[in-house]
């Protein structure tokens, strides 16, 4: 029998993947491959490129353990071609493999170049997920509008997750309205459970710090979890320690308490050492045993059957010229304090210095501190969306896109969002801290001192009033606008120019 090449990416690290049942252990050859390519079409943050490569050497260690064949190319292998491709052509040569299957990748640019390889390649569906393209596409068809909750209910049936007969646990679908609390002052987060590099780790991590040591943030401490046990234990963690109260406070934000009650399960999931539904049974098994509330695993479930699948499904749908459109046509360029450069805005700071240490933000931070700022200050999307793929380790094209693209910067003229994502800086003062003993005064709208979400704010609804003025959700924001007098108007909007010039110039703001 002839032998096959069988391609396993770093992020499909799944025993169950299609590519692995579809393949014969006695014959075929497993490829995996750290390339340059794949660590630097955009310039990765180190704590990402060394949670992946370790956590490949550990599957393929695993794989060969089990009785497969697996070609391994570490990234300073003399004779590593560079790139996925070049490393298939590469493996062929030496085997005399003539055909390649593997499991389809999650960005468009792999796919592209797999379906353009000069071998015979054969990709098969990724079906760790629960909605398959068709399915998601079946469900899409002749609806005006794609909004994720409808979604996410035709989910909840397929999987039974908090299902009592035909009826959603609890009777009703969504506990949102229970999970926007303030933290209190003397909340004290567990947080997620951490992992002592071992020595494949460092061997991993002094290959990142020799090879990119000029990305974007810092190596160390590493304290990811690598292989799929260690994942397992982190879920474990997860639901005994921060579960209970993620619910209540899953949108607040405090200084030093950079993960809150999250699971920071996301880069495993996305890389594929747990799955969805796993995940979501645990949570699931908490509530019925009465260890955590409702509010909580279902607002937690949501994220992942809900709102994972969903912009899944958006990517595909879409097409690949999704990530690169830009609806409100803005073009300002990515300013120096996403990359750690000096401002006076304590929650940016806050935000950027812990996606720097930790390559992780939790949502609110990216979609209302980082998001909401790149959208009022009109900044080019595509820069917003290739900065959010760099530093963060869960951050894989197909899942990043959409959350950017469309939810953060409406750039996808609204496939995903009904309205903006916008806000003055009073939303990040109710639900953080970051505003007590900011430089800015969060309750000054203009002047010297003024916080600048608060006059971009309303700098980004006039310049945008022709998209937006007719949306019914928007309807109040231009009605206090337009209550206000012409003067202040105008000095509002005089206060906002000079924040945009000083960004334009390169001056700290």
């Amino acid at each position: 029998m002839v032998s096959r090449l069988v391609l396993v990416l770093g992020d499909q690290l799944s025993e169950g993947l299609s590519a692995l049942r579809e393949a014969d252990c006695a014959t075929d050859t497993i490829v995996m491959a750290e390339v340059v390519d794949e660590a630097t079409y955009v310039r990765h943050h180190p704590k990402k490129i060394a949670l992946i490569f370790t956590a490949m050497r550990k599957f393929a260690a695993m794989l060969e353990d089990a009785g497969w064949t697996v070609a391994y190319s570490q990234l300073d292998d003399t004779d590593n071609a560079g790139s996925i491709v070049g490393e298939l052509l590469r493996r062929a040569e030496q085997t005399g493999a003539k055909e390649v299957i593997c499991t389809e990748p999650g960005e468009w640019r792999l796919i592209n170049k797999l379906t353009h390889a000069p071998i015979k390649t054969r990709i098969l569906p990724d079906d760790r997920f629960l909605a398959s393209h068709a399915e998601f596409e079946a469900w899409a068809e002749g609806r005006k509008a794609l909004r994720m909750e409808y979604f996410y209910r035709d989910m909840r049936r397929k999987t039974g997750l908090l299902m009592e007969g035909d009826e959603p646990a609890g009777g009703q679908w969504n506990f949102d309205h229970d999970n926007r609390k303030p933290a209190p002052g003397d909340v004290a987060p567990e947080g997620p459970l951490r992992f002592e590099p071992d020595n494949i780790t460092g061997d991993v991590m002094a290959l990142v710090e020799a090879q990119f040591d000029d990305h974007f943030g810092e190596l160390r401490p590493f304290w990811f979890a690598t292989t799929r046990a260690q994942a397992l234990e982190a879920l474990d963690h997860f639901i005994t320690h921060s579960l209970p109260r993620f619910g209540d406070f899953q949108d607040a934000m405090l200084r030093g308490e950079e993960f809150m009650f999250h699971a920071i399960l996301s880069p495993y999931l996305n890389i594929g050492l747990l799955g969805p539904l796993e995940i979501c049974k645990a949570a699931e098994a908490a509530y019925k045993r009465g260890d955590a509330p409702i509010n909580a695993v279902e607002g937690f479930i949501r994220q992942i059957i809900g709102w994972r699948e969903y912009v899944r499904g958006i990517y595909f749908l879409e097409g690949p010229e999704y990530a690169q459109r830009n609806a409100l046509n803005q073009k300002r360029d990515l300013p120096s304090v996403y990359w750690g450069g000096k401002t006076d805005m304590a929650c940016m700071a806050a935000a950027v210095d812990q996606t720097a240490k930790e390559a992780y933000a939790h949502h609110i931070q990216r979609l209302m501190v980082t998001g909401n700022f790149a959208l009022l200050a009109g900044i080019d999307p595509t820069q917003v969306a290739d900065w959010y793929l760099e530093v963060y380790a869960d951050a894989f094209e197909w899942v990043e896109a959409p959350n950017v693209v469309g939810m953060s910067q409406f750039a996808d003229g609204g496939v995903i969002a009904s309205k903006p994502y916008v806000s003055s800086g009073a939303y990040i003062n109710r639900m953080s801290d970051y505003c007590k003993g900011c430089a800015y005064k969060v309750s000054q709208k203009t002047g010297e001192g003024a916080c600048p979400f608060n006059t971009l704010y309303w700098h980004f609804l006039d310049r945008h009033r022709d998209r937006f003025s007719g949306n019914p959700r928007m309807g109040n924001m231009y009605r206090t606008w337009d209550r206000m007098d012409e003067d202040k108007r105008k000095t509002v909007l005089a206060d906002a120019e000079a924040v945009l010039a000083k960004l334009d110039a390169g001056e700290v703001v």
